[in-house]
Parts: structure tokens; sequence; C-alpha cells
């Protein structure tokens, strides 16, 4: 059975995914229904994975989801990833790449809350809880880290505005910065902090294209941008831009240091052997 694990537990969280962000697509029409879809198949795919790990890997005990200093993590995670997202808008500001803000609505933003909760935990449990995790248990952190940035890139090239240049800031900013707070930490918490943070900010607040995916029409505010698409990431969004690359770089670099101090990096026989290092709390 551990042969198969991979691709059965793949498998198993691609299936929950698609069916959680369609539930979570059909009550977007109002914020109440958003919310509790969003937050409710949020629960469910966490669920889910506890329990396909249990039955496919043979786990007792999911350390990646443990319950010790989730909500801490969790906090940190949200308020780096909207403080990253809004650096990289007042970069782009001060180039004069802001045309023009208009007013959305807090039901939007209420929406925006719902369905990026369901987006950045489906993920974070597809990339980072399959696919680095068990990648870095068998290669080391490096090989995880690359392959996992690679494939989270090219997943987005499904998007209507997609590019490959777009494709390859996404893998550069959203997959090292990702899998690095993910092997800082060997904890999915503060990495669906990070994504949550980011991608609500992005799109919930600043209304501005996303991965892209397109403009968001439930929003706080629709950030308008013009200038050259090096600046400004283009119909792709600002994750496209080379500000958005160099901020996320920067905390990858951050977390990819604390993930080697940890043994973060290492294979999971060698952390097993290995002298125990001071935690990432």
């Amino acid at each position: 059975m551990s042969r198969f694990r991979f691709p059965l537990l793949f498998a198993g969280v691609l299936i929950v995914l698609a069916a959680t962000e369609a539930l979570t697509s059909v009550a977007v029409g109002n914020p109440v229904t958003a919310l509790l879809a969003g937050f409710g198949t949020a629960a469910v795919s966490l669920l889910a994975y506890r329990w396909l790990s249990r039955r496919i890997e043979k786990r007792s005990q999911i350390d990646e989801l443990a319950r010790p200093g989730a909500v801490r993590r969790l906090a940190l995670g949200v308020l780096t990833g909207a403080g990253a997202f809004t650096a990289v808008m007042m970069l782009i500001a001060a180039t004069g790449g802001w045309e023009r803000m208009t007013d959305g609505s807090i039901s939007g933003l209420l929406v925006a809350v719902g369905v990026m909760a369901c987006v950045a935990v489906n993920e974070e449990l597809l990339i980072r809880a399959v696919l680095v995790r068990i990648l870095a248990e068998r290669f080391g952190g490096w090989i995880a880290l690359i392959v996992s940035s690679l494939i989270f890139g090219a997943l987005h090239l499904t998007n209507p505005d997609a590019t490959l240049w777009g494709a390859l800031t996404i893998a550069l900013t959203g997959g090292l910065m990702l899998g690095a707070a993910y092997l800082a930490t060997r904890s999915l918490w503060l990495p669906i902090g990070l994504h949550f943070g980011w991608n609500l900010t992005e799109s919930g607040i600043f209304g501005t294209a996303t991965s892209g995916a397109g403009e968001s029409t439930h929003t706080l505010w629709h950030t308008e941008l013009s200038g050259p698409s090096l600046l400004t990431g283009g119909e792709f969004g600002p994750e496209g831009s080379v500000f958005a690359v160099a901020v996320c770089l920067a905390l990858a670099v951050v977390l990819l240091a604390v993930a080697v101090r940890n043994g973060g990096m290492r294979t999971k026989t060698v952390r097993a052997t290995a002298p125990e290092q001071p935690s990432f709390q």
C-alpha cells in the first residue's frame, strides 16, 4: 500500500477539492450562505484529509494538522499574507501603477472571505500536505520545494488570462513561499493562513485580477492598474509583477532559513536520527 499512497491520497484530496469548491461556488450569491459554505467546506476538507490519511497511510497521528499552536500560526499567516500583498500594491502605487479605485461592497468582501477560506484550505491540502510532505519525507525539502512550486505554477495555466510568465511568477511567489512556510513548521496552519491572507487581500479587498482568473466581482474595492505589465502584472494580476516576486522571495528566504535551522529540509529518516533542533514557534 505504501507504494500507492501518494497517487491514492492525491486523487482522494483532489476529489474532495472539486466537490467542496463546487458547493462553495453555488453559494456565492448571498454573503451569509457564502460564509457558511466556505468555512463549512473548508472544515469538511480538513476532516476528509484526516480520514484519508488514516485509511491510506495508516497514520494514527496527523502531525501537519496538530492543534497546539494552530490558532497562533493561522493568525500569523493571515496577517503576514495580507501585509505582503499590501506591500506589493504600495510598490505598484509608488511607480504610478494605480489608475483609480472604485467602491465595491461589504457583502462582496464577505463572499470573498468564504470563497478564499475554501480555496486556501483545499490548495494547501493538495499541494503542501500531500505533495510537499511526501516528497520531503522521501527526497528532502529542496526537491519537494522545486517540484511542488513548478506544479503549483503550472496548475494556474488553466486560468483564462494565464501566461507562461504568470505561471512562473506563481511558482516563484506562492509555490516557494507557501512551501517554505510548511517546511519551516511541518504544519499546514501557517501556509493556510498565508494563502488566505494573500488571496483575500488581493481579491476581496483590492479587487484586482487574481492569478489570471480575471477581476473579482465580490470585493470591498475595485482597483484598476495601468502601466508596464512587468510592474503591474497586466491581465494576470499583481502576482505577475516583479514586486510580487521580490516580496514573496524575501519571505521565502526567511522561512527557508528557519526550515534549515529546524531540520525541515531533511528527509524523514535523517530527521528522526538527527539531534533535536529548536522548533519554529
